[in-house]
Protein backbone atom coordinates (compact mmCIF):
# COMPACT_ATOMS: atom_id res chain seq x y z
CA UNK A 1 0.00 0.00 0.00
CA UNK A 2 3.07 2.89 1.04
CA UNK A 3 4.80 2.84 -2.55
CA UNK A 4 1.16 2.96 -4.37
CA UNK A 5 0.19 5.30 -2.30
CA UNK A 6 2.74 7.51 -2.47
CA UNK A 7 2.72 7.34 -6.06
CA UNK A 8 -0.92 7.80 -6.59
CA UNK A 9 -0.37 10.85 -4.15
CA UNK A 10 2.84 12.10 -6.32
CA UNK A 11 0.84 12.10 -9.64
CA UNK A 12 -2.22 14.03 -8.14
CA UNK A 13 0.20 16.54 -6.81
CA UNK A 14 2.06 16.73 -9.98
CA UNK A 15 -1.64 17.25 -12.03
CA UNK A 16 -3.14 19.41 -9.22
CA UNK A 17 -5.55 16.77 -9.15
CA UNK A 18 -4.99 16.62 -5.01
CA UNK A 19 -7.84 17.88 -3.16
CA UNK A 20 -5.93 20.24 -0.48
CA UNK A 21 -7.43 21.60 3.09
CA UNK A 22 -5.38 24.15 4.95
CA UNK A 23 -6.49 24.78 8.31
CA UNK A 24 -6.24 28.26 10.65
CA UNK A 25 -7.11 31.08 8.28
CA UNK A 26 -4.83 33.53 9.58
CA UNK A 27 -2.51 35.42 7.02
CA UNK A 28 -0.05 32.10 7.16
CA UNK A 29 -2.74 29.75 6.15
CA UNK A 30 -4.79 31.82 3.76
CA UNK A 31 -1.84 33.24 1.55
CA UNK A 32 -0.85 29.52 1.59
CA UNK A 33 -4.72 28.28 0.66
CA UNK A 34 -4.84 31.42 -1.97
CA UNK A 35 -1.51 30.22 -3.44
CA UNK A 36 -2.43 26.71 -4.10
CA UNK A 37 -6.09 27.49 -5.37
CA UNK A 38 -4.05 30.02 -7.89
CA UNK A 39 -1.73 26.82 -8.75
CA UNK A 40 -5.02 24.75 -9.80
CA UNK A 41 -5.92 22.68 -6.68
CA UNK A 42 -9.14 22.67 -5.58
CA UNK A 43 -8.75 24.29 -1.92
CA UNK A 44 -10.99 24.29 1.33
CA UNK A 45 -9.58 27.28 4.08
CA UNK A 46 -10.99 25.63 7.52
CA UNK A 47 -10.96 28.24 10.07
CA UNK A 48 -12.86 27.96 13.28
CA UNK A 49 -14.28 31.68 13.19
CA UNK A 50 -17.21 31.51 11.25
CA UNK A 51 -17.65 35.63 10.62
CA UNK A 52 -14.03 35.00 8.98
CA UNK A 53 -15.02 32.21 6.75
CA UNK A 54 -18.62 34.27 6.11
CA UNK A 55 -16.05 37.21 5.37
CA UNK A 56 -13.90 35.38 2.91
CA UNK A 57 -16.37 33.30 1.27
CA UNK A 58 -18.37 36.39 0.28
CA UNK A 59 -14.74 37.67 -1.54
CA UNK A 60 -13.61 40.04 1.42
CA UNK A 61 -10.16 40.25 2.30
CA UNK A 62 -10.19 40.63 6.13
CA UNK A 63 -6.90 39.02 6.76
CA UNK A 64 -3.84 41.91 7.39
CA UNK A 65 -1.06 40.60 5.66
CA UNK A 66 -2.39 38.58 2.45
CA UNK A 67 -1.22 40.00 -0.85
CA UNK A 68 -4.59 41.20 -2.10
CA UNK A 69 -3.72 40.36 -5.70
CA UNK A 70 -3.30 36.68 -4.89
CA UNK A 71 -6.76 36.45 -2.79
CA UNK A 72 -8.40 38.30 -5.92
CA UNK A 73 -6.99 35.69 -8.27
CA UNK A 74 -7.38 32.19 -6.33
CA UNK A 75 -11.26 33.88 -5.36
CA UNK A 76 -11.88 34.78 -8.70
CA UNK A 77 -10.79 31.03 -10.02
CA UNK A 78 -13.33 29.52 -8.03
CA UNK A 79 -11.03 26.46 -6.21
CA UNK A 80 -10.61 28.03 -2.77
CA UNK A 81 -13.64 27.73 -0.50
CA UNK A 82 -14.08 27.74 2.94
CA UNK A 83 -15.71 26.85 6.24
CA UNK A 84 -15.83 26.00 9.63
CA UNK A 85 -16.17 22.29 9.98
CA UNK A 86 -13.44 20.12 9.79
CA UNK A 87 -16.07 17.76 7.35
CA UNK A 88 -13.73 18.39 4.25
CA UNK A 89 -10.75 16.43 5.53
CA UNK A 90 -11.98 13.39 4.94
CA UNK A 91 -11.83 13.80 1.13
CA UNK A 92 -8.30 15.85 1.20
CA UNK A 93 -5.20 14.59 0.03
CA UNK A 94 -2.79 17.31 1.54
CA UNK A 95 -3.88 19.07 4.67
CA UNK A 96 -1.52 21.98 6.49
CA UNK A 97 -2.44 22.90 9.60
CA UNK A 98 -1.10 26.47 9.98
CA UNK A 99 -3.12 27.49 13.43
CA UNK A 100 -1.33 30.08 15.70
CA UNK A 101 0.88 28.36 18.59
CA UNK A 102 0.75 31.66 21.18
CA UNK A 103 2.82 31.81 24.54
CA UNK A 104 1.33 32.38 28.67
CA UNK A 105 3.75 33.17 31.07
CA UNK A 106 6.93 31.95 29.02
CA UNK A 107 5.48 29.00 27.98
CA UNK A 108 4.46 27.31 24.66
CA UNK A 109 0.96 26.68 24.33
CA UNK A 110 -0.34 24.52 21.82
CA UNK A 111 -3.35 23.92 22.35
CA UNK A 112 -4.55 25.26 18.93
CA UNK A 113 -2.41 22.75 17.55
CA UNK A 114 -3.98 19.64 19.40
CA UNK A 115 -7.17 20.86 19.09
CA UNK A 116 -6.84 20.75 15.43
CA UNK A 117 -4.67 17.79 15.22
CA UNK A 118 -7.78 15.57 17.09
CA UNK A 119 -10.26 16.87 14.51
CA UNK A 120 -7.83 16.16 11.81
CA UNK A 121 -7.27 12.81 12.88
CA UNK A 122 -11.12 12.07 13.38
CA UNK A 123 -11.12 12.10 9.50
CA UNK A 124 -8.08 11.61 7.97
CA UNK A 125 -8.33 9.47 5.00
CA UNK A 126 -5.60 6.66 3.94
CA UNK A 127 -3.22 7.93 1.33
CA UNK A 128 -3.35 11.53 2.83
CA UNK A 129 -0.31 13.87 3.56
CA UNK A 130 -0.65 16.23 6.86
CA UNK A 131 1.99 18.97 7.16
CA UNK A 132 2.22 21.03 10.32
CA UNK A 133 3.53 24.78 9.62
CA UNK A 134 2.85 26.43 13.01
CA UNK A 135 6.37 27.79 14.47
CA UNK A 136 6.96 25.64 17.91
CA UNK A 137 9.43 23.22 19.65
CA UNK A 138 11.42 20.81 17.98
CA UNK A 139 9.38 17.38 18.78
CA UNK A 140 6.53 18.96 18.23
CA UNK A 141 5.49 16.88 14.93
CA UNK A 142 6.35 13.38 16.21
CA UNK A 143 5.39 13.79 20.06
CA UNK A 144 2.62 15.82 19.92
CA UNK A 145 0.39 15.97 16.73
CA UNK A 146 1.59 12.23 15.45
CA UNK A 147 -0.05 10.36 18.10
CA UNK A 148 -3.69 12.67 17.56
CA UNK A 149 -3.64 11.63 14.23
CA UNK A 150 -2.69 7.73 14.62
CA UNK A 151 -5.46 5.02 15.57
CA UNK A 152 -4.69 1.40 15.10
CA UNK A 153 -3.80 0.32 11.66
CA UNK A 154 -3.45 3.86 10.87
CA UNK A 155 0.53 4.97 10.98
CA UNK A 156 2.24 7.48 9.83
CA UNK A 157 4.50 6.11 7.47
CA UNK A 158 2.46 3.66 6.29
CA UNK A 159 -1.58 4.60 5.86
CA UNK A 160 -0.69 8.48 5.98
CA UNK A 161 2.31 11.08 5.76
CA UNK A 162 3.47 13.54 7.77
CA UNK A 163 6.08 17.14 7.69
CA UNK A 164 7.10 20.09 9.24
CA UNK A 165 7.44 22.71 7.30
CA UNK A 166 7.91 26.22 8.66
CA UNK A 167 5.86 29.19 7.47
CA UNK A 168 8.29 32.26 6.53
CA UNK A 169 5.93 34.64 5.02
CA UNK A 170 6.82 38.47 6.17
CA UNK A 171 4.13 40.58 5.88
CA UNK A 172 4.67 44.25 3.94
CA UNK A 173 7.79 42.77 2.00
CA UNK A 174 7.21 43.51 -1.27
CA UNK A 175 10.69 41.59 -2.64
CA UNK A 176 10.17 38.11 -0.76
CA UNK A 177 6.77 37.17 -0.99
CA UNK A 178 5.02 33.46 -0.33
CA UNK A 179 6.40 32.07 -3.75
CA UNK A 180 10.20 33.89 -3.68
CA UNK A 181 10.54 32.56 -0.17
CA UNK A 182 12.82 29.17 0.04
CA UNK A 183 11.10 26.77 1.80
CA UNK A 184 12.44 24.20 4.52
CA UNK A 185 10.75 20.92 4.51
CA UNK A 186 11.42 17.63 7.07
CA UNK A 187 9.50 14.53 7.22
CA UNK A 188 9.00 11.69 9.64
CA UNK A 189 10.37 9.80 6.63
CA UNK A 190 11.85 9.74 3.47
CA UNK A 191 8.46 9.48 1.41
CA UNK A 192 6.92 12.26 3.62
CA UNK A 193 9.94 14.77 3.07
CA UNK A 194 9.48 14.04 -0.74
CA UNK A 195 5.29 14.29 -0.68
CA UNK A 196 5.70 17.44 1.51
CA UNK A 197 8.79 18.83 -1.30
CA UNK A 198 6.71 18.24 -4.13
CA UNK A 199 3.66 19.83 -2.26
CA UNK A 200 5.60 23.26 -1.57
CA UNK A 201 7.25 22.83 -5.45
CA UNK A 202 3.78 23.74 -7.05
CA UNK A 203 3.73 27.33 -4.86
CA UNK A 204 7.21 28.00 -4.35
CA UNK A 205 10.50 28.09 -6.09
CA UNK A 206 12.77 27.04 -3.94
CA UNK A 207 12.31 23.91 -1.53
CA UNK A 208 14.99 23.34 0.49
CA UNK A 209 14.19 19.21 1.97
CA UNK A 210 15.87 18.37 5.44
CA UNK A 211 16.42 15.30 7.35
CA UNK A 212 13.41 15.72 9.80
CA UNK A 213 11.10 17.47 11.47
CA UNK A 214 13.14 18.27 14.59
CA UNK A 215 15.75 19.91 12.37
CA UNK A 216 12.76 22.14 10.12
CA UNK A 217 11.50 23.15 13.40
CA UNK A 218 14.76 23.93 14.66
CA UNK A 219 15.62 25.89 11.75
CA UNK A 220 12.79 28.33 12.14
CA UNK A 221 13.41 29.02 15.36
CA UNK A 222 17.16 29.78 15.12
CA UNK A 223 16.23 32.04 12.29
CA UNK A 224 13.69 34.27 14.63
CA UNK A 225 16.12 34.12 17.57
CA UNK A 226 19.19 34.93 15.46
CA UNK A 227 17.15 37.96 14.67
CA UNK A 228 15.83 38.48 17.98
CA UNK A 229 19.37 38.08 19.63
CA UNK A 230 20.85 40.55 16.70
CA UNK A 231 18.27 43.15 17.85
CA UNK A 232 18.73 43.15 21.34
CA UNK A 233 22.96 44.35 20.80
CA UNK A 234 21.50 47.14 18.94
CA UNK A 235 19.07 48.25 21.26
CA UNK A 236 21.38 47.85 23.91
CA UNK A 237 24.15 49.97 22.02
CA UNK A 238 22.09 52.75 21.58
CA UNK A 239 21.85 53.20 25.72
CA UNK A 240 25.21 53.15 25.41
CA UNK A 241 25.50 55.50 22.57
CA UNK A 242 23.22 57.72 23.91
CA UNK A 243 25.17 58.34 27.28
CA UNK A 244 28.31 58.62 25.67
CA UNK A 245 26.78 61.52 23.01
CA UNK A 246 27.29 59.06 20.09
CA UNK A 247 25.00 58.46 17.37
CA UNK A 248 24.02 54.95 17.28
CA UNK A 249 22.55 54.85 13.78
CA UNK A 250 26.33 56.53 12.38
CA UNK A 251 27.97 53.99 14.37
CA UNK A 252 25.53 51.53 12.56
CA UNK A 253 25.98 52.72 8.71
CA UNK A 254 29.80 53.11 9.49
CA UNK A 255 30.29 48.72 10.42
CA UNK A 256 27.74 47.99 7.34
CA UNK A 257 30.38 49.61 4.86
CA UNK A 258 32.21 45.94 5.69
CA UNK A 259 31.39 43.57 3.00
CA UNK A 260 31.62 40.62 5.39
CA UNK A 261 31.42 39.69 9.00
CA UNK A 262 28.48 41.95 9.74
CA UNK A 263 25.10 42.64 9.16
CA UNK A 264 23.23 45.50 10.12
CA UNK A 265 20.35 45.51 12.52
CA UNK A 266 18.41 48.56 13.85
CA UNK A 267 17.63 49.99 17.29
CA UNK A 268 13.57 50.52 18.07
CA UNK A 269 11.36 50.66 20.97
CA UNK A 270 10.94 46.66 21.12
CA UNK A 271 10.37 43.93 19.01
CA UNK A 272 6.54 42.89 18.03
CA UNK A 273 4.97 40.78 15.88
CA UNK A 274 3.86 36.87 15.94
CA UNK A 275 7.35 35.35 15.74
CA UNK A 276 10.38 37.58 16.90
CA UNK A 277 9.04 38.42 20.19
CA UNK A 278 7.52 34.56 20.60
CA UNK A 279 9.61 32.07 19.00
CA UNK A 280 13.09 32.17 20.80
CA UNK A 281 10.54 31.78 24.00
CA UNK A 282 9.67 27.70 22.77
CA UNK A 283 13.98 27.84 22.79
CA UNK A 284 14.20 28.83 25.74
CA UNK A 285 11.37 26.76 27.26
CA UNK A 286 12.39 23.58 25.95
CA UNK A 287 16.17 23.98 27.20
CA UNK A 288 15.19 24.30 30.36
CA UNK A 289 12.69 21.40 30.25
CA UNK A 290 14.90 18.99 28.03
CA UNK A 291 18.52 19.93 29.65
CA UNK A 292 18.00 21.90 32.79
CA UNK A 293 19.86 24.88 31.77
CA UNK A 294 18.58 27.60 30.48
CA UNK A 295 19.36 29.60 27.45
CA UNK A 296 21.03 32.67 28.82
CA UNK A 297 21.57 34.57 25.91
CA UNK A 298 18.34 34.42 23.99
CA UNK A 299 16.46 34.90 27.92
CA UNK A 300 18.89 38.14 28.56
CA UNK A 301 18.04 39.56 24.67
CA UNK A 302 14.52 38.98 25.65
CA UNK A 303 14.82 41.27 28.53
CA UNK A 304 16.53 43.83 26.67
CA UNK A 305 14.04 44.39 24.43
CA UNK A 306 11.36 44.04 26.35
CA UNK A 307 12.92 46.88 28.36
CA UNK A 308 12.88 49.02 25.50
CA UNK A 309 9.38 50.78 25.34
CA UNK A 310 9.70 51.86 28.99
CA UNK A 311 13.68 53.51 27.86
CA UNK A 312 12.37 55.04 24.59
CA UNK A 313 9.08 56.53 27.23
CA UNK A 314 12.02 57.93 29.44
CA UNK A 315 13.77 59.15 26.77
CA UNK A 316 11.20 60.80 25.32
CA UNK A 317 10.24 61.95 28.94
CA UNK A 318 13.99 63.10 29.52
CA UNK A 319 13.97 65.40 26.14
CA UNK A 320 10.71 66.83 26.51
CA UNK A 321 12.16 68.34 30.20
CA UNK A 322 14.93 69.44 28.87
CA UNK A 323 13.00 71.52 26.71
CA UNK A 324 10.72 73.00 29.73
CA UNK A 325 8.13 70.52 29.33
CA UNK A 326 7.14 68.03 31.85
CA UNK A 327 5.88 64.74 30.84
CA UNK A 328 2.94 64.60 33.27
CA UNK A 329 0.24 66.36 30.59
CA UNK A 330 2.53 67.00 27.89
CA UNK A 331 0.88 66.02 24.35
CA UNK A 332 2.23 63.67 22.45
CA UNK A 333 1.23 62.77 19.02
CA UNK A 334 2.68 59.14 17.67
CA UNK A 335 2.74 57.91 13.72
CA UNK A 336 2.30 54.94 13.39
CA UNK A 337 1.15 51.98 16.00
CA UNK A 338 1.96 48.69 14.64
CA UNK A 339 4.37 46.16 15.28
CA UNK A 340 6.15 47.19 11.70
CA UNK A 341 5.50 49.66 8.68
CA UNK A 342 2.97 49.20 5.75
CA UNK A 343 1.27 46.12 7.82
CA UNK A 344 -1.32 46.70 10.19
CA UNK A 345 -0.83 44.13 13.06
CA UNK A 346 -0.93 45.13 16.33
CA UNK A 347 0.38 41.82 18.01
CA UNK A 348 3.16 42.55 20.48
CA UNK A 349 3.38 45.84 19.17
CA UNK A 350 6.13 47.91 21.04
CA UNK A 351 4.55 50.99 19.46
CA UNK A 352 2.07 50.56 21.77
CA UNK A 353 3.77 49.23 24.35
CA UNK A 354 5.66 52.78 24.58
CA UNK A 355 2.43 54.75 24.38
CA UNK A 356 1.10 52.97 27.38
CA UNK A 357 4.16 53.73 29.15
CA UNK A 358 3.93 57.05 28.14
CA UNK A 359 0.12 57.85 29.33
CA UNK A 360 1.25 55.78 32.31
CA UNK A 361 2.99 58.68 33.11
CA UNK A 362 0.78 61.12 32.82
CA UNK A 363 1.10 62.25 29.17
CA UNK A 364 -2.65 62.85 26.86
CA UNK A 365 -2.08 60.36 23.65
CA UNK A 366 -2.95 61.15 20.58
CA UNK A 367 -1.53 59.03 17.48
CA UNK A 368 -1.80 58.45 13.98
CA UNK A 369 -2.01 55.33 12.13
CA UNK A 370 -3.28 54.61 8.26
CA UNK A 371 -4.00 50.68 9.28
CA UNK A 372 -5.70 51.65 13.03
CA UNK A 373 -8.68 53.60 13.20
CA UNK A 374 -9.37 52.51 17.09
CA UNK A 375 -6.45 51.73 19.27
CA UNK A 376 -8.12 49.89 22.65
CA UNK A 377 -5.73 47.85 24.84
CA UNK A 378 -5.95 47.92 28.77
CA UNK A 379 -4.60 50.75 29.71
CA UNK A 380 -5.72 53.20 25.82
CA UNK A 381 -9.05 54.67 24.19
CA UNK A 382 -8.17 56.03 21.67
CA UNK A 383 -9.29 56.85 18.22
CA UNK A 384 -7.26 58.07 15.34
CA UNK A 385 -6.50 61.42 14.92
CA UNK A 386 -6.18 63.52 12.14
CA UNK A 387 -2.96 64.80 10.45
CA UNK A 388 -3.69 68.31 10.46
CA UNK A 389 -1.20 70.56 10.28
CA UNK A 390 -2.69 72.08 13.90
CA UNK A 391 -2.89 68.83 15.27
CA UNK A 392 0.70 68.34 14.64
CA UNK A 393 1.46 71.64 15.70
CA UNK A 394 -0.26 71.30 18.88
CA UNK A 395 1.81 68.72 20.15
CA UNK A 396 4.85 69.39 22.46
CA UNK A 397 6.39 65.80 21.05
CA UNK A 398 5.52 64.16 17.33
CA UNK A 399 6.93 60.70 18.04
CA UNK A 400 7.98 58.59 15.03
CA UNK A 401 6.97 54.82 16.17
CA UNK A 402 6.17 52.86 12.88
CA UNK A 403 7.09 55.05 9.78
CA UNK A 404 4.78 53.71 7.28
CA UNK A 405 5.88 54.24 3.51
CA UNK A 406 2.87 56.22 3.17
CA UNK A 407 3.67 58.86 5.68
CA UNK A 408 5.78 61.71 4.33
CA UNK A 409 7.37 62.55 7.29
CA UNK A 410 9.84 65.35 6.16
CA UNK A 411 6.04 67.27 5.59
CA UNK A 412 4.49 65.91 8.48
CA UNK A 413 7.41 67.63 10.76
CA UNK A 414 8.39 70.23 9.38
CA UNK A 415 6.05 72.42 11.53
CA UNK A 416 6.82 70.28 14.66
CA UNK A 417 7.82 71.45 17.81
CA UNK A 418 10.33 68.40 18.66
CA UNK A 419 10.25 65.26 17.37
CA UNK A 420 11.63 62.10 19.08
CA UNK A 421 12.38 59.39 15.81
CA UNK A 422 12.80 56.30 17.55
CA UNK A 423 13.28 54.70 14.24
CA UNK A 424 16.16 57.18 12.06
CA UNK A 425 13.33 57.71 9.53
CA UNK A 426 13.65 61.15 9.27
CA UNK A 427 17.92 60.61 9.00
CA UNK A 428 18.28 64.46 9.75
CA UNK A 429 20.94 65.20 11.69
CA UNK A 430 22.43 68.42 13.17
CA UNK A 431 18.50 69.38 13.79
CA UNK A 432 18.03 70.41 17.23
CA UNK A 433 14.22 69.88 16.62
CA UNK A 434 14.80 66.07 16.08
CA UNK A 435 16.30 63.50 18.67
CA UNK A 436 16.95 59.70 18.02
CA UNK A 437 16.76 56.68 20.08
Amino acid sequence: METTARTSLGRRLDTRTARVCVVGQGYVGLSLAAAAAVEGFHVTGIDVDAERVAALAGGELVVPGVEEALFVQAAESGRLGFGSDYDPVATADVVVICVPTPVHEHRPDLSMVESAGRAVGERLRRGALVILESTTYPGTTEQVLRPLLERPRFRAGQQFWLAFSPERIDPGNVKYGLRTTPRVVGGIDEASTELAAAFYSTVVDDVNPVSGCRTAEMAKLLENTFRMVNIALVNELSALCAEQGIDTWEVIEAAATKPFGFMPFHPGPGVGGHCIPLDPTYLAWQSRRDTGRPFRLVELAQDINAEMPAYVARRIGDALGDRGVPLPRAEVMALGVTYKPDVGDLRESAAVKTLEMLAAKGARIRYHDPFVPRLQTDVLRLRRTPLTAANLEAADAVVVLTPHSQYDLDALTRRAGFVFDARNALRRRGDDRVVTL
